[in-house]
């Protein structure tokens, strides 16, 4: 039987810490499918089709490296329902800290009413990502900083590019 994770996030750009946890995931599962946000509620710096793209590019390396399956998907449905159409037994989260470990246990709980069938597996920051949020790396690109240390090469390229329109 194929063990399928499914890791859901906006990738807003898809950053280092992205890359360790999908990496990490590798050893749990068979194939990782991980799914692209497209919220209605919430104005992506990227499309949905550039962080797909983004994603790609950056996970091929680890799925070379590993021998891992992935899969690179969009949604707009609630994650279990994503997680359940793609055959995925488990949703992989990364916590970076304990904000993330409150939030995440509000919406593991969530999920498992209504998907009993599906698991939340937490797989905390490895130490050299902990502190890389998204949101932090597009406020710094956003004002002219390097990104390159959060970040891999292509998105920021695209970061530079994207802020200097």
């Amino acid at each position: 039987m194929t063990r399928i994770g499914f890791y859901p996030g906006s990738f807003d750009p898809v950053t280092n810490g992205h890359v360790d946890i999908a990496r990490r995931a590798t050893k749990l599962v068979d194939r990782l499918v991980v799914g692209v946000g497209t919220h209605h509620d919430k104005r992506a710096l990227f499309t949905a089709e550039e962080r797909v793209s983004l994603v790609v590019d950056a996970l091929r390396p680890v799925a070379d490296e590993t021998g891992a399956e992935f899969d690179v998907t969009t949604f707009d449905t609630l994650t279990v329902t994503a997680a359940r159409e793609v055959g995925a037994g488990i949703i992989i989260r990364g916590l970076r800290d304990a904000g993330d470990f409150d939030y995440e246990m509000q919406m593991a709980g969530m999920n498992a009413t209504m998907a009993p069938d599906v698991d939340t597996v937490f797989l905390a920051s490895s130490p050299e990502t902990r502190y890389i949020a998204a949101s932090l790396v597009r406020q710094i690109a956003a004002m002219g900083g390097d990104v390159s240390a959060f970040v891999p090469a292509k998105v920021a390229e695209s970061l530079k590019r994207k802020y200097s329109a």
